[in-house]
């Protein structure tokens, strides 16, 4: 069961977006009360270690030099920014910087517990000095600045620069506040809460939360695609993975110490029985009718949803607070039945986008998808329907020519990969039989993966869109339609990833009755593309480049200190349809002409290149005035747009909801109200998707070209 792997999944935001975002709480799930490693953990840090020692693509001994690169990563994962430890934190572990690997080969996890303790420890510091400051207020005409990126920043050296950082910390989230138009009680009130919530959550963390940041801080320094899942985790990534899980049916968030149901999933039982709605609060569980309800209040959302989710066509009993009672409000209990739920949010869909060219309208099909799922499990038990990736686009394809579309158009943005398999299943819907990738394993030996269906489902005008965020098996797919010339590649250079991954389940391996050591996900070869390239660190490189806001430092294979190389090998046997390369240069100067003339584009370039400054100067402003003015600046500049954008009354009014949903309003998730969070949410999906629809401008632009081609137009056209 080889696949690569769905990594970090990032969508280019607004200039909006990350001011809203710049002062965030990081890393507040941890414990007040030390924590102590369990004995199963002791023993699956052993067998982990005699594993990536032995088995993995490029094994590394677990030595006293791995052990310092450990050292640094774990202090790395814990305080990325810098804020909470200082120097004197780490200096005060250095004889520990030889002594990791010993924990692990020995599985004495005393120094990496001990370590995480005196984190949380720092942490609750911070968040009580937080709180203190609030009793103070701030003198905002003052001119000073906060930095909002530390992590290439040194550790603070005393407790007085720390203090600092978080009084401007404070400063700046009190700030945001005000501009947004809170006074200052309500200002006091909700950074108060705010803290206060970070300090309840210091209490829910576990030993096993502990136990799997430490082994995924050794997993990732000997490459960054191999992890360490504990057993909840894996259980996660395997229903990724398949997209189902067996439960109520509704996507649940914790609000205010509640669990609250933030969606209702189409066909689960929560939506059909027609007793529960968006923001009713689950405040207990009860197992079967006649089962007392356990009380769920403060509650981690992952432990909630162990005691919602059970085994198929078992009852389970809610204690619902409806969403339009207060606190005290009348309570009701509510029985469903669970059921398997498929999870088609995270699966393939399609879309129709009509281009007009003058007085004809081409019909371009999107099928946007989000991973390579596939479910492992039903395929080796021999269920003939079981879910997958490249049999949902089949589908949707086959939909797709009865709608008559001339062109299809895969959107594989944030598409961080999957299953190996599916990406070469899915490149045979669109080329004839041939190779679509290459393996190599850590012995050298090379394996190369072919299509064998001799026909294509679709052999029509096709094109695949890509960001930073599109990365392994995205890349695979998106290499091969490049290199047979089967369609164009559009968007921006991909992640860059070119490494393939298994799942190596310890508790198989030892032969546990149940889960107890948890599973690790390791690098087993490296692929390559069929022209012997790899898409290690280079990714894939568009045909024809949209704008983008991506920070390739911070964000991609590159940006990883231990990736490894680019490299090449002998090309596999191919024959490229060399159907585009003449008209590439045509397509480039539409599109050139096309965004130059495009407000939207204009719109867009302006805030990369604001985004971009911002960024660079890592600094903003805690004068009130000149954020005032900053803010007064932005806000008038939308409004211009809007009403520049708005060719009719509705449109006009629709974008300026949006914008308006989607300003700095000082607040984080879960402190609005359930409907704002909701309207957020709803505005930043509604907002125009100007790279899609370029996208398909571009693929329309190819239809065009293409006709003109007879030999193109018998070849490639349906």
């Amino acid at each position: 069961m080889n696949f690569c792997p769905m990594e970090i999944q990032m969508k280019n935001k607004t200039l909006w977006i990350l001011l809203t975002f710049v002062a965030l709480v990081f890393n507040t799930t941890l414990a007040t009360a030390k924590l102590e490693p369990l004995p199963q953990q002791s023993e699956a840090a052993h067998l982990a270690g005699e594993i990536l020692s032995k088995h993995h693509y490029k094994p590394i001994p677990l030595d006293d030099s791995l052990s310092v690169k450990i050292f640094d990563q774990y202090f790395k994962t814990l305080d990325g920014e810098k804020i909470y430890l200082l120097q004197s934190d780490i200096d005060s572990y250095a004889n520990a910087r030889t002594k990791l690997d010993d924990a692990i080969n020995d599985g004495d996890m005393s120094i990496p517990f001990a370590i995480f303790n005196l984190y949380q420890q720092r942490i609750t510091e911070r968040f009580n000095y937080a709180r203190s400051l609030l009793k103070k207020g701030f003198d905002f005409s003052t001119n000073e600045s906060y930095q909002f990126m530390r992590k290439d920043a040194p550790w603070p050296k005393s407790i007085a620069e720390l203090n600092d950082l978080w009084r401007k910390r404070v400063k700046n989230d009190w700030l945001r506040l005000k501009l947004a138009g809170k006074k200052d009680d309500s200002i006091v009130e909700t950074l108060n809460k705010r803290y206060e919530n970070s300090l309840n959550s210091l209490a829910k963390v576990k030993s096993e939360d502990v136990f799997q940041g430490f082994m995924n801080a050794y997993a990732m320094v000997i490459d960054p695609h191999t992890n360490y899942f504990g057993v909840r985790a894996s259980e996660e990534f395997n229903i990724s993975m398949r997209l189902s899980l067996v439960g109520i049916g509704a996507a649940l968030i914790n609000k205010d110490e509640y669990t609250v149901i933030k969606e209702l999933l189409a066909g689960g039982p929560a939506i059909l029985s027609g007793k529960l709605k968006p923001g009713d609060r689950i405040v207990g569980v009860g197992q079967g009718e006649n089962n007392p309800v356990t009380d769920i209040m403060g509650w981690r959302i992952d432990d909630a949803v162990s005691v919602i989710r059970g085994t198929e066509d078992s009852v389970v009993v809610l204690d619902i607070l409806p969403a339009d009672e207060g606190t005290d409000g009348k309570h009701k209990l509510i029985s469903l039945v669970r059921k398997k739920i498929s999870l088609d949010k995270q699966a393939a869909k399609k879309s129709i986008i009509e281009v007009k060219d003058g007085k004809v309208t081409r019909r371009i099909g999107v099928i946007a998808l989000p991973g390579f799922y596939q479910d492992f499990a039903a395929r080796q038990h021999g269920d003939k329907n079981f879910k997958s990736a490249s049999r949902d686009v089949e589908h949707l394809l086959e939909e797709l020519k009865k709608d008559k579309v001339d062109g299809v158009l895969m959107d594989l943005r944030n598409n961080g990969g999957g299953s190996l398999n599916e990406a070469v299943e899915l490149t045979g819907l669109f080329i004839a039989k041939g190779p679509v990738v290459q393996q190599r394993d850590s012995k050298g030996n090379v394996r190369i993966e072919v299509d064998d269906n001799a026909s294509s489902v679709w052999d029509g005008p096709m094109g695949v869109l890509i960001n930073r965020g599109s990365a392994s098996a995205s890349e695979i797919f998106a290499a091969a339609i490049q290199d047979y010339g089967r369609g164009l590649v559009i968007g921006e250079k991909s992640f860059g990833k070119g490494t393939v991954q298994t799942i190596v389940d310890m508790d198989q391996i030892v032969k546990n009755d149940k889960p107890k050591y948890g599973e690790l996900k390791m690098t087993i070869a490296q692929f390559f593309r069929i022209d012997g390239g790899t898409t290690q660190l280079r990714g894939v490189t568009p045909d024809i480049p949209l704008e983008t806001a991506t920070n390739t430092d911070d964000f991609g294979e590159s940006s990883y200190d231990n990736a490894l190389p680019w490299t090449k090998i002998q090309a596999a046997e191919y024959t490229p349809a060399d159907a585009l390369s003449d008209t590439l240069p045509k397509l480039i100067a539409n599109h050139n002409k096309r965004v130059s003339q495009d407000k939207d584009f204009k719109y867009l370039r302006e805030d990369i290149a604001e985004l971009n400054n911002l960024r660079k100067k890592n600094l903003i402003s805690l004068n009130e005035t000149e954020r005032r003015k900053e803010r007064e600046t932005r806000e008038a500049r939308e409004k211009l747009r809007e009403n520049i954008k708005g060719e009719n009354a509705s449109e006009s009014a629709s974008a300026l909801a949006s914008s308006r949903a989607l300003q700095d309003d000082g607040m984080q998730p879960g402190e609005r109200n359930f409907k704002a969070d909701q309207a957020i949410e709803n505005a930043s999906k509604n907002a125009k998707d100007i790279l899609l629809n370029e996208a398909a401008h571009i693929l329309s632009d190819e239809t065009v070209l293409l006709k003109t081609k007879p030999r193109l137009a018998t070849n490639v056209m349906p």
